[in-house]
């Protein structure tokens, strides 16, 4: 039931304590003590008032209770059956406050509440209750003997936790690595002899007329160009903090290297990029040059032989980058979604909303398709982690 109320308000159990010991401190004052009827709820909120301020004050509830220990020694006379100076509900609140203090306040202010009780208990107490002052002592003992537990329980779980976590990172870091040996024993090991036998086609075969010459350079020139982006990818797997060697990562700046590519693998392909690399971060023109690969890449197998128009424009805060592509001249070239893996435009859609931007892909009416990505070009973060 305390739980339940704590988890609605945290002072409510103190003051459905209070309330509780507020209706037995008011009528019973006058059993123990020769007090006005008047002073009876006065004198029974002073008793009670500690145990509100118990949780977040818990040396200054002490200091109220005894204060107020003080004040029925004083001021007030016991009747001849009262066993203390004070009445037994104030008694035990004073103990109450002497409990949570020692497992609450500070270590300095667990020595003034031990002190002080002590010596409260051998200067007000007759002499057959003074041992309370050794009551007092082990009151306090008690108390720290549950925030060693409390504080023991807590850092376990801390421990448990940072175990935990320790466990996650070790767990990613080795599946990390797996992913980086698969990488390397498979697509690295396949994209170096794709360089070696594009390199070495001309001087092997014979025959080979100039334009074949272009052919087999420029794939020699992608697979390297792939083989180098996939040994970066191999730097960042390797490395527990991500700190792999990703610089320079491409970008606006690279567009048109990309594009003159694309042209020579026999894409069709105009473009128009109206934005200086310095206007774009470094994290969104990452995002724009990898939109604009995956878009050609998806031209070049979906639509053989369509052209393909690229713009790349400013509008307002934000860059603009559309690929249009027309419908497939080569209907028995083009690559099919099972064949293609179909994880294209989900890829580029979450490209373009890590930076804030967003993402549009559709089939146009002429029966092509466009892709349309819009990203600020203020105010963004400069990403690595996006290649």
């Amino acid at each position: 039931m305390l739980t339940r109320l704590s988890q609605l308000h945290p002072d409510l159990p103190a003051a459905l304590l209070a309330a509780i010991m507020l209706s037995i401190a008011w009528p019973t004052t006058g059993e123990s003590h020769d007090v006005p009827a008047s002073l009876w709820p006065v004198l029974g909120v002073m008793q009670v008032l500690p145990i509100v301020m118990l949780r977040r004050w818990p040396f200054y509830a002490w200091a109220a209770s005894a204060a107020g220990a003080v004040v029925w020694w004083v001021l007030f006379d016991p009747l001849p059956v009262a066993p203390m100076p004070w009445p037994v509900t104030h008694f035990l609140i004073l103990l109450l406050t002497i409990l949570v203090a020692a497992m609450l306040a500070a270590p300095v202010e667990v020595g003034l509440v031990t002190l002080g009780s002590v010596v409260l208990f051998l200067v007000a107490m007759p002499d057959e209750l003074k041992p309370w002052a050794i009551g007092a002592v082990l009151t306090v003992a008690f108390g720290l003997l549950i925030r060693w537990l409390v504080l023991s329980r807590r850092q376990l779980a801390e421990q448990s936790e940072a175990t935990e976590v320790e466990r996650a990172r070790r767990a990613v870091v080795e599946e990390r690595s797996r992913i980086a040996r698969e990488l390397h024993d498979g697509v690295a090991h396949h994209m170096s002899m794709v360089v070696v036998q594009a390199q070495s086609a001309p001087y092997r075969l014979d025959d080979v007329s100039p334009q074949a010459r272009e052919e087999f350079a420029g794939i020699e020139s992608a697979a390297r160009q792939a083989l180098n982006e996939v040994r970066g990818v191999l730097g960042v797997l390797r490395q527990e903090n991500n700190a792999g060697e990703t610089a320079p990562q491409p970008g606006i700046a690279q567009m048109p290297a990309l594009l003159e590519g694309t042209r020579a693998a026999g894409v069709d392909v105009s473009w128009r990029l109206d934005i200086r690399p310095e206007e774009c971060p470094t994290g969104t023109a990452l995002v724009l040059h990898r939109i604009l690969q995956e878009s050609l890449a998806n031209a070049s197998r979906h639509a053989p032989g369509a052209p393909v128009e690229v713009t790349l424009a400013r509008s307002g805060s934000h860059a603009e980058l559309a690929v249009r592509n027309g419908p497939p001249t080569r209907a028995e070239d083009v690559i099919t979604a099972d064949r293609g893996g179909g994880n294209g435009i989900s890829g580029m859609r979450a490209r373009a909303e890590a930076v804030g931007g967003t993402f549009y892909a559709a089939p146009s009416q002429d029966g092509g398709f466009v892709v349309h990505a819009s990203v600020p070009l203020e105010g963004r973060p400069q990403l690595t982690g996006l290649g």
